[in-house]
């Protein structure tokens, strides 16, 4: 009996970067504006990140802009990526997100100002660099999990 796994989602992996350039902008504006009216910039990137997370990029937001707004202006990718690595990134976004909101909620300055600091320094590798950290902490854990799995299976 062979098991067959389901086809990954496959995206344009120009349209993460995009939307890292977006995020970085908005994260950027939450630092500069602090906790105040910060936080409602980070309340706004916050539900991309949900979105992008809990219900698919398809419906993150900045993904959106670029699959209506900015891919029908560029040729064809060279190569379409799976889903899944982004798709991560969008939930370790929505942590950090989460961590600044209870810093800006609970008058926690210095969380609010860790959590969107760290999120941005995220956002800006895979905007500048196209050096996506999230992707690479999913396609490391996999390896790990599968190495672990393997060991577990031999002994």
């Amino acid at each position: 009996m062979s098991s067959t796994q389901p086809t990954p989602e496959l995206i344009d992996p120009r349209g993460p970067r995009f939307g890292a350039a977006i995020t970085s902008v908005l994260l950027a504006l939450a630092l500069i504006l602090g906790p105040g009216v910060g936080g409602w910039v980070l309340l706004i990137q916050g539900f991309a990140f949900a979105a992008g997370s809990l219900l698919g990029l398809g419906y993150q937001p900045w993904g959106w802009v670029y699959r209506t707004l900015v891919r029908p202006r560029l040729a064809p990718p060279a190569e379409l990526e799976d889903a899944r690595p982004p798709r991560f990134a969008q939930t370790v976004g929505l942590a950090f997100a989460l961590a600044g909101l209870a810093g800006w909620l609970f008058n926690v300055p210095l969380l609010f100002y860790i959590a969107v600091g760290f999120a941005l320094v995220a956002a800006l590798l895979n905007a500048v660099f196209d050096f996506c950290l999230g992707c690479e902490v999913y396609l490391l854990s996999k390896r790990v999990f599968a190495k672990a799995g393997t060991a577990g299976a031999a002994g």
